[in-house]
């Protein structure tokens, strides 16, 4: 068996997220898998290092599938027919053969999320559909000092909405910066794993503090309390970017 290494971006906008779902094909993972099964003649199924939700992007999502001696293609022929044959919002970077043990979910050891928010009281006609649009000045100041309180490993049972109570809510957070340019924010988070919602989450908090409306000394008592309705706004999907997955 070859294992093949993908590198993809995508514009998640129109799509239900990564994961292929039973009653639709209008997700990335299903529009990859099906071109490539075209490709092969067989039914291919490809693993991801990790579910974007409905709506949010991808600079550098990575994913593996593996094909048979027989059924094996070079690097250069699958990026060329992926690329000719998939949706123009979704693309392959790359292409490489790996080692048969590579898992692009199990060997993924740190992911970094990026956020944009245009903060100005007028719409930015070229970002729109590409960042959450906040018209109140936000502190950037204080949404640093929010930020702090996340760095560390700490239970995000309250800053997600995953469902599973048997899974560990517990996750670490090596970074957070915030940089402004003239307008537009930018929120990187890198860390060791993330639940569902988590990013939209924390940036919400982010956006809250920034506004005045919540005090940023709050946050740790939030993470204690483990329950989600003390947790903020939902940050709006279209602004999110998974930016790098690091093996």
């Amino acid at each position: 068996m070859n294992n093949y290494k993908l590198t993809i971006q995508y514009d998640g906008g129109r799509y239900k997220g990564w994961q292929r779902l039973g009653d639709s094909d209008q997700t990335i993972q299903a529009k990859i898998e099906n071109v490539l099964s075209e490709m092969v003649g067989e039914k291919i199924e490809i693993i991801g290092s990790g579910r974007t939700d409905a709506g949010v992007h991808a600079l550098s999502q990575v994913a593996n599938f593996k094909l048979s001696e027989a059924k094996s293609k070079s690097e250069s022929e699958v990026m060329t027919y992926l690329n000719r044959y998939l949706p123009q919002d979704i693309s392959i970077m790359d292409v490489s053969i790996v080692s048969d043990r590579f898992h692009a979910r199990y060997n993924a050891k740190a992911k970094t999320y990026l956020y944009k928010i245009w903060n100005k009281e007028y719409t930015h006609p070229f970002l729109r559909k590409y960042s959450m649009h906040v018209e109140k000045e936000l502190d950037l100041a204080k949404m640093e000092e929010a930020a702090k309180f996340f760095l560390g490993e700490h239970d995000f049972t309250a800053y997600s909405n995953a469902k599973s109570k048997k899974k560990s809510m517990v996750r670490e957070i090596y970074s957070i910066s915030l940089e402004e340019n003239n307008g537009l924010i930018e929120v990187r988070i890198r860390g060791n794993g993330f639940l569902y919602n988590m990013v939209r989450k924390m940036v919400g908090t982010f956006i809250e503090v920034g506004l005045g409306e919540i005090e940023a000394k709050s946050i740790p008592e939030i993470l204690a309390s483990k329950e989600r309705v003390q947790t903020g706004g939902l940050a709006e999907p279209g602004g999110l970017y998974l930016e790098k997955v690091e093996f």
